[in-house]
């Protein structure tokens, strides 16, 4: 059976589970649906040039040209697809572990593919699958497509980058980036030397495996601890394809994506530009932002998790913020899906043009309430929504918190799991309510 279209496209261990020989078939039933050209890009793990390579054939033997843009964040991608009117993919897990691989689709206009089309997509996969990959098929077009590089694509979208901030409102003092070894390790310190910004650049130095290893935004000890030793004013962090980013703040404090959304979404607020006041969040926002957004009069559109869902309500209801607490931000003034760089890049600006350090900043933002979350291993996730005893647990722990705590269960759309959440006023009562239901799930569905 050929793979399904998960949460972020399609994923799973490179070479064993995506195989090059899906990639050709994944490259063909794309080239099918989507405009030409294709941009290709890719993060850093080492199966990246096989699986590139395998779907840059299946692109081109449909007779759709390919460009291949080399390393590349997937925001950075979806930017250059937009620019150029172009079909783009992706090859990257993201945060995932080196082993992992997967490939994201964009559109001509730089967003990530609606459902519908990925249905379609996902049908022609299946009966190439079918038929042996497409073996013994006459083509319904003549020729075959083209194959042209341009690596140096990338420092287009760091030009990008350099243009969405005001140089006059970055704040003085040093700002510690990790690029999880991963995609933004090329671009990152060109827009550092292009910003003149005082900065040191961590695991910048991808060796094909080292990509998240110990870094990154899955990662942060490391950087909190740089920020701490260099008494940096900021620290940030990307995952292995920078479309994500949390940052620690002057005293190594953590701070997520729920609080930057907030202060963001506030700052937005007072000048006037947080259109419909309202923002995007997914359903794993901590119920701190929530209240927070409540005290300030401001709504919010809450969503499935995924950066594609977000995207989709900020269109649909006329939004300029929105984002993930893993730190997927999207600002639909500068680009269609979630960048690390920029988010970066405009919380610099914010606290230059707020003049407060980052910490003072998040504590007057929001609350956070303890959250534990647990990703419990289970044969077939999709069994969740029937399994009636993990939910009268569930309605059980519900009852027990009231309206001091809030109970999350889903299948994860990326790992064979089921991802168990819960927030409560003190982490030792959260805590003990996600052992009831982890147990309770593995006694199930493990």
């Amino acid at each position: 059976m050929p793979p399904r279209f998960g949460t972020d496209g399609i994923r799973g261990v490179a070479n064993s589970e995506l195989t090059p020989e899906i990639a050709v078939a994944v490259g063909r039933a794309a080239a099918r649906h989507l405009k030409a050209p294709f941009l290709l890009g890719r993060d850093t793990r080492r199966s990246g040039p096989m699986l590139q390579a395998a779907l840059t054939a299946g692109i081109a033997a449909e007779g759709h040209d390919v460009i291949d843009v080399g390393v590349v964040p997937t925001p950075g991608l979806a930017w250059l697809a937009a620019e150029r009117g172009a079909s783009a993919a992706m090859i990257s897990a993201s945060h995932n572990p080196f082993a992992d691989n997967g490939i994201k689709l964009f559109g001509p206009g730089g967003s990530k593919l609606p459902l519908d089309l990925e249905v379609l997509i996902q049908a022609d996969l299946d009966e190439l699958f079918a038929r042996a990959i497409g073996r013994g098929e006459q083509p319904e077009h003549d020729g075959v497509g083209k194959i042209a590089t341009d690596t140096e694509a990338v420092f287009a979208y760091g030009d990008r980058l350099v243009s969405a901030v005001a140089v006059s409102d970055l704040p003085s003092g040093l700002v510690v980036f990790d690029c999880a070894n991963g995609a933004a390790s090329r671009v990152a310190p060109y827009v550092v030397q292009r910003l003149g910004l005082e900065a040191e650049v961590l695991s910048a130095e991808p060796d094909g495996r080292n990509i998240n290893s110990g870094c990154g935004s899955t990662h942060p000890e490391a950087l909190a601890a740089e920020v701490l030793a260099r008494s940096a004013i900021l620290g940030v962090a990307f995952d292995g394809d920078a479309d994500r980013m949390i940052a620690v703040d002057e005293s190594g404090e953590l701070v997520d994506g729920d609080q930057l959304m907030a202060m963001f979404a506030f700052d937005l607020k007072e000048r006037g530009a947080l259109r419909g006041d309202a923002l995007v969040i997914t359903v794993m926002s901590n119920l701190g932002l929530r209240r927070a957004l409540f005290e300030r009069g401001l709504g919010y559109v809450e969503t499935p998790v995924g950066d594609r869902h977000v995207a989709d309500a900020m269109e649909e209801h006329g939004l300029v913020l929105g984002g993930e607490q893993s730190g997927h931000l999207i600002f639909a003034e500068h680009a269609t899906t979630g960048d690390g760089l920029l988010t970066a890049l405009l919380l610099l600006e914010l606290l230059g043009r707020r003049k407060e350090p980052l910490g003072d900043l998040a504590a007057g933002t929001m609350a956070r309430l303890p959250q534990v979350l647990v990703n419990v291993p289970v044969h077939e996730p999709e069994r969740l929504s029937s399994a009636e005893a993990v939910w009268g647990e569930v309605a059980a722990v519900e009852s027990d918190l009231g309206e001091s705590g809030r109970v999350l269960l889903r299948p994860s759309g990326t790992e064979s799991c089921v991802r168990v959440m819960v927030e409560a006023d003190t982490s030792e009562l959260a805590e003990s309510s996600v052992a009831k239901l982890v147990e309770v799930v593995r006694r199930e569905l493990g």
